[in-house]
């Protein structure tokens, strides 16, 4: 787990999906979930990168 990816996805949810997955599907939700609001993106790029980590 990069500890740069953990503070991207801090700062900027989908950049933090992005860098570990790519554009695809759970790009897309975590667009749309930081759309609905911060938080919720954030719990779910938070969660994307440490399960890429192990």
């Amino acid at each position: 787990m990069s500890i740069l990816r953990i503070i991207l996805a801090i700062i900027l949810p989908p950049l933090g999906v992005f860098l570990t997955k790519g554009v695809g599907s759970e790009f897309w939700i975590n667009i749309l979930l930081t759309l609905l609001g911060y938080v919720p993106g954030l719990v779910h790029a938070i969660w994307i990168v440490a399960k890429a980590g192990k």
